[in-house]
């Protein structure tokens, strides 16, 4: 435990997608392993208030947290790694920096001063870098600064990495910049001219990197290492070798093998020991060693871009793990699932998740697929607007509700089985303002939820704005669609099941959000294992 908190600060350079998160969870990874109490925090350049508004195409999925941050989905590996929950303080964007720095302009803060990016938006960049570092909770504070050295957008923050660099002083504060070695297949060889001159543009702001990680395809020879070294200004044993890896849980023991932990402990000026990384190679036996495997289809209209579901996606390879079982996620475009093809599309599926969403685009095919393996009696998970789609299907197919539709895709629909939240329905900005992060949820003891969770009352995270329509719940529980779960304040209902299915569940909230290495969701191992047993009969 340390006694005034260190920094490390990981940049990128050459280009984007190297896995800057991952790096970065990686050595939080063996810091933790080691005793030091570490958390990590994401500095995103765009203008965005709140990633909440950014298209999945564009930006891959809005990881949501336990205090109802919409952030970046870093922060999800972030906690899937460390197994500790972020919160509003470990994502910060130019938008938010901006709409701090203006409203308190708007307020006289500054007293008739001509407000500049140097000093008030740097100034607040460096606070919010240091709140987290203030609250005594931590030894260690990883940030991570998106985009790459050279983009407008990131200047200031590189700036303000420059300051507090000053400001904290020798052994306070390091520098670690992820670049890539690309290999010329014409030539057979590894390139560093990249690499030099991503560390030229950031020496030209004032900072200097203490360590580079070097993504590459091939071995870096000690001969590529010390030129690196040499033309880069660093150490030799700074220089990191990160080879593209089969799995990103592969990556801490990598790091370790090339001493990326005891490289910064060092810098830091702080003690370096084994950590300790048992639980976390038991997962990783478990996971590349597995008894058999499952086919599970994911149903949505983002599938084409993996990034879209991406804790989805990583939640099953826990619960996969858990099971000892490989899971086998085939994404199907909704969109393109009609009654005529939906036999050929989903009958060798051993279980179907039909996953969450907005708007109206692909959700017959979401419908069609519900109303498939509901009467096919194979295993159902289905999540936020995925829950909503199992109601529609019911309501239409057994309770004979024609047309019965939610309000988000048809305003007139004469039987609303899916409403606009009260809450919501005097909401006109569309930005933050959905019902977010953890909200109580009350389990019915006769029920999968209950032998799920083995509890009565949990607590789940949310990003959602319409709701079960209670004045359906009684005819729809006398046709036999039940709800199992329910906020205890508001009636609203979170967790929909047909106890005459093998295995059928829906739920308003996101428990992939919640799955991490050392606790896969117990909903995500249930159902892989309801696949499981779907498969063997």
């Amino acid at each position: 435990m340390t006694k005034e908190p260190k920094y490390i600060f990981v940049t990128g350079g050459v280009s984007s997608s190297l896995g800057k998160g991952i790096i970065a969870a990686s050595l939080a990874k063996l810091l933790q392993a080691q005793g030091y109490r570490t958390t990590i925090q994401k500095l995103d350049p765009y203008i965005n208030v709140d990633p909440g508004t950014l298209n999945p195409y564009e930006h891959g999925e809005c990881y949501v947290t336990d205090d109802g941050a919409e952030t970046d989905l870093d922060l999800g590996h972030y906690e899937r790694f460390l197994n500790v929950p972020t919160s509003q303080a470990n994502n910060v964007t130019t938008g938010r920096i901006y709409q701090s720095v203006i409203d308190k302009e708007r307020r006289g803060e500054f007293l008739g001063k001509t407000v500049q990016v140097i000093p008030h938006i740097t100034d607040e960049i460096k606070h919010r870098i240091q709140i987290l570092g203030n609250s005594g909770d931590y030894d260690i504070i990883i940030t991570e600064i998106g985009g790459t050295v050279g983009d407008i957008e990131s200047l200031p923050y590189i700036e303000a990495v420059r300051q507090l660099q000053w400001d904290l002083g020798e052994h306070n504060a390091l520098v670690i910049h992820l670049t890539l070695i690309p290999y010329l297949s014409a030539a057979g060889e590894l390139k560093t001219k990249p690499t030099q001159h991503s560390v030229k543009t950031l020496m030209e702001s004032g900072v200097h990197a203490d360590i580079l990680v070097c993504r590459t395809e091939h071995e870096l020879s000690d001969s590529l290492k010390a030129k690196l070294a040499r033309f880069c200004n660093v150490k030799k044993e700074a220089v990191i070798q990160s080879i593209d890896a089969s799995t990103i849980y592969d990556v801490p023991n990598l790091m370790l093998e090339e001493g990326l932990d005891k490289v910064v402990l060092k810098e830091l000026n702080l003690k370096s020991d084994t950590p300790d990384l048992k639980r976390w190679n038991e997962f990783l036996k478990r996971h590349k060693n597995p008894k058999s495997t499952v086919t599970i289809g994911l149903i949505g209209k983002y599938v084409e871009l993996q990034d879209s579901y991406k804790s989805i996606l990583e939640a099953f390879i826990h619960a996969g793990a858990e099971n000892e079982v490989s899971v086998n996620v085939e994404p199907i475009h909704s969109e393109y699932l009609t009654p005529e093809n939906i036999a050929f599309k989903l009958q060798h599926l051993d279980g179907v998740l039909v996953a969450p969403g907005f708007g109206e685009r692909g959700i017959e095919g979401k419908i069609e697929a519900v109303k498939f393996v509901r009467e096919n009696n194979i295993p159902f998970l289905g999540i936020c607007l995925g829950m909503q789609m199992a109601v529609i299907e019911y309501a239409r197919n057994v309770l004979k509700l024609e047309n019965a539709n939610s309000i988000e895709m048809d305003e007139e629909t004469e039987h609303p089985v899916i409403n606009l939240m009260e809450s919501q329905k005097d909401v006109i900005n569309k930005g933050g303002t959905m019902r977010l992060g953890s909200w109580d949820c009350k389990i019915e003891t006769n029920s999968i939820a209950y032998k799920v969770y083995g509890a009565s009352n949990i607590e789940e995270r949310h990003r959602h704005r319409f709701e079960f329509n209670n004045a359906y719940k009684s005819q729809m529980e006398n046709v036999g669609m039940k709800a199992t779960g329910f906020n205890p304040e508001t009636e609203l209902v979170e967790i929909v099941e047909i106890p005459s299915h093998p295995w059928f569940v829906g739920v308003q909230y996101h428990p992939e959000y919640k799955s991490t290495v050392a606790n896969p969701h117990p909903l995500f191992v249930e159902f892989v294992s309801a696949a499981l047993k779907h498969k063997k009969k």
